[in-house]
């Protein structure tokens, strides 16, 4: 049997479940995942390695239209993810109507000149008599090569998924040695996981101002233990005090937590110690984006 290959961009509006669909596909957490839109702000790759052949998944950030040079460098991200892989995989969130957003969504989709899936996500939620004349007027657009109903959060339909998508990917050799999971190194998926358990926390417009950079990284070899400095960098004065919370109570649950999930991932120990600082206007200044780690 020949074996196949290839890169798959995942793509869709925000908060459509592609990360937790890339997730629950590789097997482990590549990308961060949260209720909150434009949560994944930078391709991730993330792999799937089978008897038969090797998926390169491309988590991409949301379709929508930008507002913010981060906004923009975002959706840039997956526009070139898009028109750069073996197979592009549009997913739908089936449990909300229909609007201009997923019509802008097929609009940028349709410029792929690579094959297409549509997978309609969280179909756990809806009922099939709602589901199947979505099908249908999708399947008229005449863009997909298949459309998949799944639910990535309870794992139905996932299965048939990943033999899917090979038969469209290209015979070739694996793209990536076979132990590689994900090709986010290690200071950019912490900060990601930091940036995750705040997300969880705050609410309105603070996520969307929300960035992370890892200062300082120490490795200490006695106490096998991997010190790691990091400033959440907010929009506004009034941001700061909420991340940081009343006595300090916000950015030690999420700390703690962001610890918890970042020694679960990696398997060893570390030591978080965690600053704010108000920055106004920093999701247009493009010099301080390009040090972010997220």
């Amino acid at each position: 049997m020949s074996r196949r290959a290839g890169t798959v961009a995942v793509a869709g509006r925000p908060n459509a479940g592609k990360s937790t669909l890339v997730n629950a596909l590789v097997g482990t957490k590549v990308a961060i995942v949260s209720d909150k839109p434009q949560t994944t702000r930078r391709r991730v790759l993330g792999m799937l390695n089978r008897p038969d052949g090797q998926i390169v998944f491309v988590d991409t950030p949301g379709l929508h239209r930008p507002l913010h040079r981060l906004n923009r460098a975002m959706l840039d991200e997956a526009m070139e993810a898009i028109l750069d892989v073996d197979l592009v995989v549009l997913v739908i969130d089936v449990a909300e109507r229909e609007g201009a957003g997923d019509r802008h969504a097929l609009e940028l989709v349709a410029k792929a000149s690579s094959p297409r899936i549509c997978v309609l996500n969280k179909v756990d939620l809806v009922a099939k008599p709602k589901l199947l004349p979505r099908m249908a007027a999708l399947a008229a657009t005449g863009l997909f090569d298949e459309i998949v109903p799944v639910s990535a959060l309870s794992g139905d339909g996932l299965a048939e998924l990943p033999e899917l998508i090979l038969k469209y990917l290209p015979e070739q050799d694996d793209l990536y040695p076979s132990e590689t999971v994900t090709t986010s190194d290690e200071k950019t998926r912490v900060a990601e996981l930091i940036r995750e358990k705040f997300l969880e926390r705050t609410r309105e417009e603070i996520p969307y101002g929300l960035g992370v950079v890892v200062e300082e990284w120490k490795v200490d070899e006695v106490k096998n233990l991997t010190l790691v400095t990091a400033t959440l960098v907010v929009d506004k004065e009034n941001h700061k005090r909420i991340v940081i919370g009343l006595g300090g109570q916000l950015i030690r649950d999420a700390g703690t937590a962001a610890r918890l999930e970042i020694e679960k991932t990696f398997g060893k120990r570390f030591f978080l110690d965690l600053h704010v600082v108000a920055r106004p206007g920093w999701r247009e200044d493009p010099r301080f984006l390009g040090t972010l780690s997220s």
